[in-house]
């Protein structure tokens, strides 16, 4: 008696296909159709017939026979979805292109940085789009990281003896922190600042090196609540050490 209805592909797996279908099925982070799509494929070259293997993988016989045909036809690459028709890209390429260089390579009028206004302004597109083309590339001219090299030989126990004054001082001892004026100086940082490149923010050591402008020493008495003051109009070594 002749066997009604169309005979299933035979599916014939190397040890590389075999190997990329189970580790795609049993991975947490493949999505669950793919995963299924796997299964399927490893259970008709281990010789079960369709039905056998939707009533097993609890799916429809329809979609095992798509999943075979499409694995025998294309291989691995058949078990991914096809792109999907949909509304037409209105960004090209060349429009991306010239949002990443222009976020890399210059800097806006009146501004440090640029925002996704500002640029939408410079390039002519949506501040969306902008937003967008910075999160694909890892783009955040907002964000600036510091960094410090010491070449001081002692640094490590000069830290450890700083710490340790804040963790144990003294008995009835005063401890006093130090800090300038912000924007008081011409200031110049100590290395070049490293430029903000993608998925990496612009870096920029934390000190700098002063021009000899003005100094404003300051320091305020708790206890009285007095102000104790002191300008100078030169930072040399000479002032430092009479303050």
């Amino acid at each position: 008696m002749r066997q009604r209805g169309r005979q299933a592909p035979v599916v014939v797996l190397s040890e590389q296909e075999r190997e990329t279908l189970e580790r795609w099925a049993r991975r947490p982070k493949s999505a669950q159709a793919l995963a299924l799509r796997c299964r399927i494929v490893l259970a008709a070259a281990a010789g079960e017939s369709n039905e056998e293997i939707a009533a097993r993988l609890a799916c429809n016989r329809n979609t095992v026979g798509k999943w075979r045909g499409r694995f025998v036809e294309r291989r691995l690459d058949g078990l991914h979805d096809e792109p999907r028709p949909g509304k037409p890209r209105t960004i090209s390429d060349e429009d991306v292109e010239r949002v990443i260089v222009k976020t890399l390579e210059e800097t806006p009028a009146a501004a440090t940085h640029w925002s996704t206004r500002s640029m939408a302004q410079a390039t002519g597109m949506s501040q969306t789009a902008v937003s967008r083309i910075w999160r694909a590339f890892g783009l955040k001219p907002h964000l600036v990281e510091t960094f410090k090299l010491s070449p001081d030989p002692q640094f490590i126990d000069k830290v450890r003896d700083i710490v340790g004054l804040y963790l144990n001082p003294p008995d009835a001892a005063v401890v006093l922190c130090v800090d300038e004026k912000s924007q008081i100086q011409a200031l110049d940082r100590s290395a070049p600042i490293l430029p903000l490149m993608p998925g990496t923010p612009q870096r920029r050591t934390h000190d700098y090196r002063r021009y000899g402008t003005t100094n404003l020493y300051a320091a305020l008495d708790l206890a009285s609540g007095n102000v104790i003051a002191d300008l100078t109009a030169r930072h040399r070594a000479e002032e430092s050490a009479a303050s």
